[in-house]
C-alpha cells in the first residue's frame, strides 16, 4: 500500500504589532479609534480549544473599511484560560494586520500608537519566530 504524506504549511502572512498598555480592551480600542480616526468594533471572542483541554476565549475586535484594505483585528493576549503567546506575557495585547500593508501606512499606523498616552510599548514583532504562532491562524 502506498503511503501519502499531507503537508501542511501554516499562513504567517501578516503582520503582529505587540502593545503594552494598562487599559481595558475596549478603553484601548476607544483610544485608538479616537486618535487615529478607526472604527474598532467588538466581534466574536476568539476561541482556541486543545485536545482534552479546556477552551480558552480571547476578547477581539475587527476595523475593516473594504476587501480591498487590511483588516486590523485587536486581541487581548490575556484571556479566560491564559495567554494567547505565553512567551510574550509582559504583552496586553496584539494587533494583527491581514492583507497588504504598505510600509508608510505601516509606519504611520505604529507612530499613531506610540503617540497614545496610555500605551506604553507598540513594537512588530516576527510571528514566524514564536512558539505559539499557530494560536494566530483564524
Amino acid at each position: 500500500m502506498n503511503k501519502k504524506f499531507l503537508k501542511l504549511e501554516l499562513d504567517f502572512d501578516f503582520i503582529l504589532i505587540s502593545i503594552t498598555s494598562p487599559l481595558k480592551d475596549y478603553r484601548l480600542c476607544y483610544q485608538i479609534n479616537k486618535n487615529l480616526q478607526f472604527e474598532f468594533e467588538k466581534i466574536e471572542d476568539l476561541e482556541i480549544t486543545y485536545t482534552g483541554l479546556d477552551t480558552k476565549y480571547y476578547s477581539r475586535y475587527l476595523y475593516h473599511v473594504d476587501e480591498f484594505a487590511p483588516a486590523y483585528y485587536l486581541i487581548a493576549n490575556k484571556g479566560l484560560g491564559g495567554y494567547l503567546v505565553p512567551e510574550l506575557k509582559e504583552t496586553d495585547y496584539f494587533v494583527l494586520i491581514k492583507e497588504f500593508i504598505d510600509d508608510e501606512d505601516l509606519s504611520f499606523f505604529l507612530e499613531g500608537l506610540k503617540r497614545i498616552e496610555d500605551i506604553q510599548v507598540a513594537v512588530e514583532v516576527n510571528p514566524r519566530k514564536l512558539k505559539s504562532k499557530e494560536n494566530l491562524i483564524f
